[in-house]
């Protein structure tokens, strides 16, 4: 008996939330016939996003400089408010590629010995003619 009221609760729930949407669809549709509306509010969010991102990673580097000044004051030294503390793009390419190269180098360590004899020979089969598919096999 309980269970046959939770299911019909739940399937009039289901109802009417199908019929909300629904509902909510054909007004949509009334308000904005062509999907026009729908496509600039689309851009305008995308846009928005990327100017949001833009700040801030623009406040990032300046709250990481700033952080920086600070602790070197701390320690100390003295820090020209001109200076630029940014790194170039060579250096950070060589950082990552320094850090690419030690994460690659942590499995073990396997003794390999490769030994690359010279052999002269006047005949290949690999540039031979014969072997070449210019007639039908038969």
């Amino acid at each position: 008996m309980l269970l046959n009221e939770i299911l019909q609760l739940t399937q009039t729930v289901t109802d009417t939330s199908i019929v909300k949407v629904h509902r909510n669809s054909e007004l949509f549709m009334k308000i904005d016939p062509y999907g026009v509306g729908m496509t600039v509010i689309g851009y305008v969010i995308v846009f928005i996003a990327l100017l949001l991102l833009y700040i801030v990673f623009y406040n990032l580097t300046k709250l990481i400089t700033g952080n920086i000044k600070r602790t070197l004051k701390k320690e100390g030294q003295e820090v020209d408010d001109k200076k630029s503390f940014e790194i170039s793009g060579e250096v950070n390419a060589a950082i990552a590629a320094a850090l690419y190269l030690y994460y690659n180098e942590l499995h073990d360590q396997e003794n390999t010995v490769l030994t690359i004899n010279r052999v002269s020979r006047a005949y290949s089969p690999w540039s031979s003619k014969i072997y070449s598919l210019r007639q039908y096999p038969r």
